[in-house]
């Protein structure tokens, strides 16, 4: 960055001055809480975030130096909740994104299934004979959390997936929302989910190997492994979980595989 582009001695000084006041301003929105889910810490919060982010970024650009905390991203964050406080019913929302790693794989698997679900031998031409045919097949077969623990078997590779925990105020009707399924998809709504992704091993690589790699991790955020119920054993990639109810977003979600 050119000098003429750099912020200048007083401009980091007031972004400090605006963290010290987001600071004061988060603790004393904590100390008034309403419950829980109180808008104003999330608000708080909110803006004590933006205020480090800026006066790190300041801190950069003027002295080459960084502050010693990181900030969640707000992606990594659930938004403030607003469903029902007893939720009467719930609704759970998967998706696993698969690559068709192995064509001729899945278009054989998919053949001896339509083969046994024939009665008997080799039946030559149909569904099995094309991938969206096979697809169909096998989906059809068998169900989701199988095809998940045997991908490998079916010619696919895995990608991300999600889980979402919606609440709800009462119970669907049968039918009612088969036309669109996911229309209703609130994320203020969400209780808890739980994402998998090959992108949190490549952020925990860059932590180990970065500058700060001897940084402590705190225990508070580290759920034990044998209480965390979907990380892929298969291929090791890695899970990050986020529930609702934490003090400011992000809370308890840097810890990957877990949650609070």
């Amino acid at each position: 960055m050119s000098d003429a582009a750099q912020p200048t001695a007083a401009e980091v000084r007031a972004a400090a001055e605006a963290v010290k006041t987001a600071l004061d301003r988060h603790l004393a929105a904590v100390e008034r809480r309403s419950g829980e889910d109180d808008p104003a810490v999330y608000e708080a919060f909110n803006a004590l975030a933006a205020a480090a982010e800026e006066y790190d970024e300041l801190l950069y650009d003027r002295h080459d130096e960084v502050t010693p905390f990181e900030i969640p991203a707000a992606e990594d964050a659930l938004p403030p909740y607003r469903g029902p406080e007893e939720a009467n019913a719930l609704s759970v929302l998967i998706r696993r994104d698969y690559a068709v790693a192995e064509p001729q794989r899945l278009l054989a698997q998919a053949q001896r299934v339509a083969d046994l679900d024939a009665g008997g031998g080799p039946g030559g031409s149909g569904p099995a004979d094309t991938v969206h045919g096979a697809l169909g097949v096998l989906f059809g077969e068998f169900e989701p959390d199988e095809i998940a623990s045997r991908h490998k078997e079916f010619g696919l590779e895995e990608g991300d997936s999600t889980l979402w925990v919606t609440a709800a105020d009462s119970a669907a009707e049968p039918g009612e929302w088969l036309s669109a399924p996911f229309d209703e998809a609130d994320p203020h709504r969400v209780v808890c989910r739980f994402d998998v992704s090959a992108v949190f091993d490549d952020e925990l690589d860059d932590a180990l190997d970065g500058p700060d790699a001897d940084v402590d991790i705190d225990a508070d955020l580290v759920v034990p492994l044998d209480e965390v119920d979907e990380i892929d054993e298969t291929d090791g990639r890695g899970g990050r979980g986020v529930l609702d109810g934490a003090e400011g977003p992000g809370e308890g979600s840097r810890a990957r595989g877990a949650g609070l």
